[in-house]
């Protein structure tokens, strides 16, 4: 494989937002900085980590701070390759094209939206219909869906994740384009993926869902049904393979018209066999 020779810093650090810092002295004749989804950046760091090792010419900027801030970057020109767990909006679309970016899509994994509750908690499989009610607030005690007399706390990630447009649009709202329903005014909102897990650990009243890759052997996840009377379906690679997990997406990254050079060459080797064994590592779901 050829590759043109790119000298970008690769650190990540942790939390939400952190800017990448680059050496002193490092000379760049092209710079990829790759920011967005804190669902993927740990996938993200992974490939970039893994893609170096093979390519040492080469250094990869990765970031998070959620897909919301990825794509901005996009628009505003300030990044080569934004991750998002979700599709870009119309309306974003339209704000790049006005700034002379053509965004280019590229799906480069698939993952579940698992819910997760604590290990104590009895309450195994719901519906679509009761994870809505629960997420809007119509639903406020586990008692009303088979556990203990226990009020429900509401947990999920903040309003520029992916991850939260996702769960708002396609559980809350059931995909249904008119519904308009909300969050619960109630619903704890958290900054990472790693503070629904804390939360999650210590609060046998809690609720909060996550990209599957971040499930840990702590919390428990909920089986999900799309109806009442149809099957309860555990979130896992294999059942979003098959198409059988109701709440499953795929992942994005987005660049500034088609890639050439060496983001050609390091998105090529994303979708490859040897890039989709890192994703289902990480416990997310491969292309092939």
């Amino acid at each position: 494989m050829m590759i043109t020779t790119v000298l970008v810093v690769l650190n990540v650090l942790p939390g939400c937002g952190e800017q990448a810092t680059y050496l002193p002295g490092a000379v760049a004749t092209q710079a990829i900085i790759n920011k967005g989804s804190d669902t993927m950046v740990n996938l993200a760091l992974a490939w970039a980590e893994a893609y170096t090792g093979q390519y040492p010419e080469v250094r990869i900027s990765v970031t998070g701070g959620g897909s919301g801030t990825g794509i901005a970057a996009l628009i505003n020109g300030t990044v080569d390759i934004a991750n998002a767990s979700r599709a870009m909006k119309p309306e974003e679309v339209k704000r790049a094209r006005a700034n002379g970016i053509e965004p280019a899509e590229h799906i480069v994994a698939g993952d579940a939206i698992a819910v997760v509750v604590n290990p104590t908690n009895p309450v195994n499989a719901l519906t679509i219909d009761q994870l809505s009610d629960i997420f809007t607030g119509q639903i406020t005690n586990w008692r009303e869906v088979g556990g203990e007399d226990r009020p429900i706390v509401l947990l999920s990630r903040e309003s520029n994740s992916g991850t939260h447009i996702y769960f708002l649009e396609h559980v809350i709202r059931k995909g249904e384009k008119d519904n308009q329903s909300l969050f619960s005014s109630d619903t704890l909102l958290m900054p990472s993926s790693e503070g629904i897990s804390a939360e999650i650990r210590q609060n046998p009243n809690a609720i909060g869902y996550d990209g599957l890759g971040y499930v840990t052997p702590d919390q428990k996840t909920i089986a999900v049904a799309r109806k009442a009377g149809e099957p309860y379906v555990p979130p896992s690679i294999e059942t979003v393979k098959e198409g059988s997990y109701p709440i499953a997406r795929v992942l994005y990254m987005y660049t500034s018209g088609q890639p050439t050079g060496v983001i050609r060459e390091y998105l090529d080797w994303i979708t490859s066999a040897e890039g989709q064994k890192i994703v289902e590592e990480l416990g997310f779901v491969p292309l092939q």
